[in-house]
């Protein structure tokens, strides 16, 4: 869960401030949480890096009007956190590399390319760990899996962790099971999504007006995964109290079942891994 103790990290860089950094950062302004010597950010427009201005804390530069603006963020910079575009990096850290200092961690939240790929591009004396964050980091109920590289320490481990856990849990996987990891929480919110929108229309389609329909199927997802987070029970326990023998609930889980929910499942994340893949080596 997001960290409520407080928490102290050193100078931190975010190239690129999109939503996903823009989460993260967000949780580095919490009050518990400390980032000596500030934040600094950079974006590719005026009104993107306007944006953050104003912020305690937070120096952001845009690189339409200021060719220096990465050099400038990550000088000093004990974490750079690259959020740029996949298709950005190489060019990023050909710029940044002679310009970052020995020890310095990079975190990447560039989906699909690799830690080889960055190891490759940057010196032999900066460690990089690889991260996939989610979009309920926003919340701060994020699941972030993080994948340590050849050259990362046991202490740049535990600074990613303590970054990335003020905007909810870590995982730290292997990198191959990073893309695996990406089809089920970095997806996921996607799939809640969906299924509260077809649950939604099923209501709608009984009679309920879309406003009725929006407070019982919010409502309940909401009151369910609460109930799961405040409970010792797993799913399928929680899932077999609300069962009641020969009920309403056990027909409409068995026509789930018949209908093959499951394989669907698998189906459907064996997709998105297979994608993640074929960006990954693109």
């Amino acid at each position: 869960m997001t960290s409520t103790e407080p928490t102290t990290l050193p100078t931190i860089a975010f190239l690129g401030a999109g939503s996903m950094a823009r989460a993260v950062l967000t949780g580095l302004l919490k009050p518990e949480v400390t980032v000596t010597g500030g934040i600094r950010a950079t974006n590719r427009t005026t009104a993107k890096a306007g944006e953050l201005e104003g912020i305690d804390g937070v120096t952001a530069w845009a690189t339409d009007v200021d060719p220096e603006a990465n050099l400038k963020a990550v000088a000093g910079a004990r974490i750079v956190i690259v959020a740029v575009k996949p298709a950005m990096v190489p060019d990023l850290l050909a710029e940044i590399a002679d310009s970052l200092e020995a020890g310095t961690l990079v975190v990447s939240v560039a989906a699909g390319v690799t830690i080889a790929t960055f190891e490759g591009l940057l010196p032999a004396a900066v460690s990089v760990i690889r991260s996939m964050p989610n979009t309920p980091a926003l919340v701060g109920k994020a699941v972030t899996g993080l994948s340590a590289g050849t050259r990362s320490t046991p202490a740049d481990l535990e600074l990613a962790r303590a970054l990335f856990g003020t905007v909810g849990d870590v995982l730290v996987v292997p990198e191959e099971k990073l893309d695996a990891l990406s089809t089920i929480s970095g997806s996921g919110p996607a799939y809640v999504f969906y299924l509260i929108e077809q649950l939604t229309a099923a209501a709608v389609a009984k009679g309920f007006t879309p406003e009725e329909a929006a407070v019982m199927v919010k409502g309940t997802f909401h009151g369910a995964t609460s109930l799961l987070a405040a409970s010792v029970l797993s799913p399928t326990e929680l899932r077999r109290q609300v069962t009641s023998p020969s009920g309403t609930t056990e027909r409409a889980v068995w026509e789930l079942e018949k209908g093959g929910l499951k394989e669907l499942f698998d189906r459907a994340t064996d997709a998105a891994l297979a994608r993640a893949r074929e960006l990954a080596g693109n």
